[in-house]
């Protein structure tokens, strides 16, 4: 069991938090750079109608944004639907496919405080150029969507805005008796929307705006057909000294620890954790070309901080707990009797998150339980040792002494692990808000304390009989 504990550790479901059901389905939707908010509203319209109609719908909230349009499918309470945001979220994917003309995404808000977007973000960044990183981000994003381990993958690096340039003729313009100054003003007049004064009708105040008509500022092209007063108060289009130049450059151009960077941000499969899809991204990785780097972001980067402290917590927990059993007993032996029982508890606990019993899975609620479960186990061994050691001071042998104390305490031991599983019992069939946290918790606790029990009662004897020295019985018991 000690040398199972490796492979149970590294094959259990690993993800920072599991998914509360919160009450409310987010949505990402992405349409064409293009779009004008008349058309995303037209996409967002579609969303509500799917979506309202559905028995477990409180509301919906919609927010346009210039990029992109982001909603909430708010659900009601618990008590009045039968079905999770975990079951309803691939609904609601497959609502949100059928809408032509955009890309959407549904996904769980963060079960922790600190990360928003997406839960997979994962960075690429370079000291290259853009055009370079884009391509090579493409390709990573293709390959990962081939390993079918997402649902949906996007990256913010987007070379696809289509921008037009207006290029005037200077020397044209000089021979009108036009100055840039003059240019520039008037087509910010025209297009700006910026209101000079207000003016008052039947006691209310109203803008003055001057701009041109909706038609006329649909398309680039029309922007030529605009007159301009020249010098002589002649009116002259703009096509006179101006031209257009049309090109393609990226959404935004977004840095990551102050290098050029891409972070594709995607859901995984409801049958992937967390934990396995950045496996996934990560071993993808290997293959980029020599100067690319790659990190996280988000939740995911939650995750890759917080599993690597784990270990050293862990590791900073025994140290303590040991040193503090050696200033009690006053010797460095029966620490390590008491704390041999701690592995094979943790070893009973990672093999029902091992085998994901009720969606178990290794993230920061059944590591405190593991960390909890350390001390109690440990409590054990102190009142079979503290016994044993009383009784080898009043001049009975080794073996005698520990079978006498096993005896001895075999009830308290029983008691307190009885009360202790009782206790966590109402977190393992909690129901409603908060539950899947609950129910990780309690499960660690009382799986791997009633299997520790267990170890103690057996183990622990045979290792204070093998490890503690054969010397003379103490002159002073110890009280713990």
């Amino acid at each position: 069991m000690l040398a199972g504990i490796p492979w149970l550790y590294t094959t259990s479901t690993s993800e920072l938090a599991p998914d509360e059901d919160q009450g409310v389905v987010l949505s990402l939707t992405t349409s064409a750079p293009s779009a004008t908010l008349q058309q995303r509203q037209f996409y967002s319209q579609q969303i509500y109608d799917l979506v309202a109609k559905r028995s477990e719908t409180k509301t919906l909230f919609q927010i346009d944004t210039p990029t992109q349009a982001i909603g909430g499918w708010v659900l009601k309470p618990w008590d009045q639907r039968s079905l999770t945001t975990k079951t309803l979220q691939p609904d609601f994917q497959a609502l949100l496919n059928t809408i032509a003309g955009t890309r959407s995404v549904a996904f769980q808000p963060s079960p922790l405080p600190g990360s928003n977007g997406l839960p997979i973000q994962f960075v690429i960044g370079t000291t290259g150029s853009y055009n370079e990183l884009d391509r090579v981000s493409r390709d990573f994003m293709v390959r990962a969507l081939e390993s079918g381990q997402f649902i949906f993958l996007d990256t913010d690096l987007k070379i696809d805005r289509p921008q037009t340039l207006v290029a005037f003729d200077r020397d044209k313009a000089g021979d009108l008796g036009l100055k840039m100054s003059d240019l520039g003003g008037a087509l910010a007049t025209l297009l700006g929307g910026n209101y000079l004064d207000y003016f008052s009708l039947d006691g209310r105040s109203y803008k003055v705006i001057p701009q041109a008509k909706q038609n006329d500022r649909l398309t680039a092209d029309q922007l030529l057909g605009y007159y301009i007063r020249a010098s002589d108060n002649s009116m002259v289009p703009l096509s006179t000294v101006a031209h257009l130049e049309n090109r393609t450059v990226p959404q935004s151009r977004n840095h990551f620890q102050q290098i050029n960077a891409a972070t594709i941000s995607g859901v995984a499969m409801p049958t992937v954790s967390m934990g396995s899809a950045l496996a996934t991204l990560k071993d993808l990785a290997k293959s980029l070309p020599a100067g690319y780097t790659i990190d996280f972001g988000g939740a995911s980067r939650q995750l890759e901080q917080e599993s690597g402290g784990f270990v050293t917590t862990f590791g900073f927990a025994v140290i303590i707990i040991f040193l503090a059993l050696a200033a009690l007993f006053n010797s460095f032996l029966d620490p390590v009797v008491i704390l041999v029982s701690v592995p094979m508890s943790l070893a009973g606990a990672l093999i029902f998150i091992s085998l994901g019993i009720g969606g178990a899975s290794l993230n920061i609620y059944t590591q405190v339980g593991l960390l909890t479960l350390m001390g109690l186990v440990s409590k054990h061994g102190i009142l079979m040792v503290e016994v044993a050691n009383e009784l080898r001071a009043a001049g009975k042998g080794v073996t005698e002494a520990i079978i006498e104390a096993a005896t001895i305490r075999l009830r308290p031991i029983l008691m307190t692990t009885a009360a202790m599983v009782l206790g966590v019992v109402p977190l393992i069939t909690a129901s409603g808000a908060g539950a899947v946290s609950r129910y990780n918790m309690g499960l660690v606790i009382a799986t791997g304390l009633s299997i520790g029990t267990l170890f103690t009662l057996f183990v622990v004897p045979v290792a204070y009989v093998l490890i503690t020295r054969p010397a003379a019985a103490r002159t002073e018991p110890v009280h713990a």
